[in-house]
């Protein structure tokens, strides 16, 4: 455990660090495309599959969707939801919504209908976009003609791509196509964007809304964070600062990592408008379309979740890759474990620095130098203008000596306001100004900032953020279930994995490949259980709630068995040699 320095009156100095000064200069989101179309309009913003957008076409084609929003009856305050992939459909759609003065909704494709239907119900959106792959599209359409949202805009994927490619696409992909549907409620986006009026301008100022960005929060049940347009472009004016900015309008990023996410948001869309880089935009993490993406367009830049640097490493002791352009590595989402850091650098050639953020704070507020000064395990430093405190979970009014563990805690322009519609839970989530990141860590005497346990219950299952209560909830609509506990185990190749623990109502029977059949109809991909396990009982506290530190417990000391079996194993092997 590290040990707390102590001044000359011999107590430890408070565990509070603050970032290198940020010049706040607040503007508008779609300000920051304007300022790079003045200097960079020429320059390629988006590179979808080989089809090339420059700043200025998307400056253009931003003002038509956002003149075909405004036709369509949205106003400034209005919510438009973006349930989409990767596609030039989603930056034209984010910026269109928010030069309307709208805004934005996040919604991840993968979830399933009733998931759909609390966020969508919850924003109170009046229009949804989605795409034209038959299962996504399918599932939005139920639920917005359910909820009798306004309008439906879909996105074809075929539109987006390159001439020879697009008429391929319709000729052998017809499958994954869906079929157009009309209607009062229904309108295509060549539609919305046919219009040619330029928008007028919304009456909005740096602080209004700008996104929606749905989180589990310190419960685990999603909820809004309020992202403003000045939280936004702090964030990205501070990563900017944070990496450097030498080369602006000659930077490539690969915008793997899903855009609905904060993560990507910020580090892939916001950095790309705020540096005149171009966006190398990929619909899905795919190994194979990546790495000849990367053969195809070298990046400079390379967000991602170490699930993909993993890969990537793996891919790299068979096969050349060569990484030599890339300036920044910044890796997010989920943990970084080191032999994936190490194996990175070592077959890749790739240096990878972690972050540390989350969805009320746009989302970093802390990150590793990119020389690769910072400590082994480190999250690291406070981000340029975010201040760091660690405090007593116990008493949050209290800050802990420096080096002694408690929650971490952020102030900065890039905090959320609040969550949407929750006063309470917004009260709660705040002390003093400074945002309970519901983390547990410490701070070193250099201002580095290590992550120890999380106090809250989400699993980050491959830089996606999976609620166990949303497992909880389908397990117990099985007839046979009484009782279920969802947590994060172990997985190299995710990071993390749901694990579901049930109880089974007296007299009746199931068995846990029943249980995980029955739940692909009630949850996506990323959420199904890696494992269910059926108990006779699930631990519970004094006053009779399910308790899940005990399984917690459980696996991990199972995992640290497993290690330290392998780690025997190793040692015999070489004692014979």
């Amino acid at each position: 455990m590290y040990e707390s320095p102590t001044d000359l009156t011999g107590h430890a100095p408070p565990s509070r660090a603050t970032g290198a000064p940020l010049t706040l200069r607040p503007r508008l989101v779609t300000d920051m495309l304007d300022e790079t179309v003045s200097r960079f309009g020429q320059r390629p913003a988006i590179d979808f599959l080989g089809a090339v957008t420059t700043f200025r076409e998307l400056s253009v084609l931003a003002d038509r969707a956002a003149a075909g929003l405004q036709a369509i009856g949205v106003q400034p305050g209005d919510r438009v939801a973006l349930c989409l992939p990767n596609l030039p459909a989603y930056p034209i759609l984010y910026l269109g919504a928010l030069r309307a003065g709208a805004v934005v909704v996040n919604l991840n494709p993968l979830y399933v209908e009733r998931e759909l239907e609390a966020l969508l119900r919850d924003s109170g959106a009046r229009v949804v976009a989605t795409c034209d792959i038959p299962d996504i599209h399918a599932r939005v359409v139920q639920v917005a003609q359910r909820l009798e949202l306004e309008k439906i805009v879909t996105c074809p994927v075929a539109d987006a791509l390159p001439a020879l490619k697009r008429i391929a696409y319709r000729l052998f992909r017809r499958a994954s196509i869906a079929r157009p549907l009309t209607g009062p409620r229904h309108m295509r986006l060549a539609d919305l964007l046919a219009g040619g009026a330029r928008a007028w301008p919304a009456t909005i100022t740096p602080d209004d809304p700008a996104v929606l960005q749905y989180t589990g929060g310190t419960t685990g049940v999603p909820k809004a964070a309020v992202l403003s347009h000045a939280n936004l472009v702090a964030n990205a004016d501070a990563l900017v600062q944070h990496i450097g900015n030498d080369r602006p309008g000659q930077d490539r990023i690969v915008g793997v990592l899903p855009l609905f996410h904060v993560f990507a948001l910020t580090t892939v869309l916001n950095a790309a408008l705020r540096t005149g880089a171009e966006m190398v935009l990929l619909p899905r993490f795919e190994l194979k379309a990546l790495l000849a993406t990367l053969r195809r367009k070298p990046p400079t830049y390379l967000p991602a979740v170490p699930t993909i640097y993993g890969a990537i490493a793996a891919a790299a002791r068979t096969q050349r890759i060569d990484l030599s352009g890339l300036r920044a590595c910044i890796s997010g989402g989920a943990p970084l474990p080191a032999e994936t850091r190490e194996a990175f650098a070592r077959t890749a050639g790739g240096h990878v620095i972690e972050g540390y953020g989350l969805s009320e704070a746009s989302p970093v507020i802390a990150c590793n130098p990119i020389d690769g000064s910072g400590r082994p395990g480190a999250a690291g430093v406070a981000y340029p203008g975010t201040t760091i405190e660690i405090r007593d979970p116990e008493n949050p009014t209290r800050i802990m000596p420096l080096g002694q563990l408690g929650e971490v805690c952020a102030s900065g322009p890039q905090v959320m306001r609040g969550y949407w519609n929750r006063p309470d839970e917004t009260r709660d989530v705040f002390v003093d100004g400074m945002l309970r990141t519901g983390d547990i860590g410490y701070l070193d005497d250099t201002g580095q900032l290590f992550i120890v346990d999380r106090i809250k219950d989400v699993i980050l299952c491959g830089g996606y953020n999976v609620y166990p209560r949303m497992i909880e909830e389908a397990a117990l609509e099985h007839d046979a279930v009484a009782e279920a506990i969802a947590i994060g185990v172990p997985d190299d190749y995710r990071g993390e994995a749901p694990k579901l623990f049930v109880t089974l109502r007296a007299g009746a029977s199931a068995t846990p490949d029943e249980l995980c059949e029955f739940l692909r109809k009630l949850l996506s991909k990323i959420e199904l259980p890696r494992e269910i396990e059926i108990r006779t009982e699930l631990p519970k506290t004094l006053i009779g709630k399910l308790s899940k530190k005990e399984l917690v417990a459980e696996e991990r000391a199972k995992r640290d068995s497993d290690l330290k079996a392998k780690s025997n194993i190793n040692l015999t092997t070489m004692e014979e040699v």
